[in-house]
């Protein structure tokens, strides 16, 4: 209890009376934790990130917690829930994915074999994105939500698809987090959320990195699956071409 309490009350305190939480803080170095495993598909990033989202809804909803000083992000604090849900499916379907073998023995044992989501795909998420914004920024306004309204929306929708873009090994949601990173820097700055603001700077170079670290492993793994299926259409062309070797 002692702990709890002290991590709801701590605060960093700056001379012209401004200050940071650092729940704010802590969960968004949980949230960057939980980014640096998911470039390296790596499960373990699944928990920690929901350790991070759990704090971040805390301080999202300020009145309610009684964070003086902070308005209301209801969809950033809406996200933390969403984040919470569909980071238990993207665990299980990891954990699951890592027992699994592919056609081309590659990824075995790695929790996700990252793949392109397609041309329809990216499409219904482009759809989803903008109408989901739409369709969520006079709700939003309507439960008081901090202004621009559907920028707050507009954050959310992309979280939403980028973590279960993320979940499904999609190479696109890094793309995704792009997008809300444009959006959310700015928003982040004028409410005065100011940790949360500058995380968002750093993941924005983060998630393009992540990104190309990605498309490299597809690519990757693409030059191998041709390898192998030239290797299994010509089996004695490729012995021949080793046999020669000096």
């Amino acid at each position: 209890m002692d702990f709890l309490r002290w991590l709801f009350d701590a605060k960093w305190e700056f001379a012209d009376g401004g200050f940071l939480l650092w729940r704010e803080v802590i969960g968004n170095v949980f949230g960057l934790l939980s980014a640096l495993g998911g470039m390296r598909r790596k499960i373990w990033a699944w928990p920690v990130g929901i350790v991070g989202n759990a704090l971040l809804f805390t301080v999202f909803m300020g009145s309610v917690f009684g964070s003086e000083g902070y308005v209301n992000l209801l969809g950033q604090a809406g996200r933390q829930v969403m984040f919470i849900a569909v980071s238990i499916y993207g665990w299980r379907r990891w954990s699951q994915s890592r027992h699994m073998k592919n056609d081309d023995d590659t990824h075995v044992g790695e929790a996700v074999a990252p793949e392109w989501a397609g041309t329809r795909v990216r499409w219904l998420l482009l759809a989803a994105m903008v109408g989901g914004t739409a369709v969520l920024t006079p709700i939003f306004r309507a439960l008081g939500s901090y202004e621009p309204v559907w920028a707050d929306a507009w954050i959310f929708m992309g979280s939403l698809l980028a973590t279960y873009g993320m979940a499904k090994g999609w190479v696109e949601f890094w793309l995704i987090w792009v997008a809300v990173d444009l959006v959310g820097v700015p928003l982040l700055f004028s409410a005065g959320y100011y940790a949360s603001a500058f995380m968002y700077i750093f993941y924005g170079a983060f998630t393009l990195a992540g990104f190309f670290v990605w498309w490299k492993v597809r690519r990757t793994s693409d030059a191998l699956a041709r390898q192998v299926s030239v290797d299994a259409t010509f089996p004695d062309i490729t012995v021949g071409k080793k046999e020669a070797k000096p």
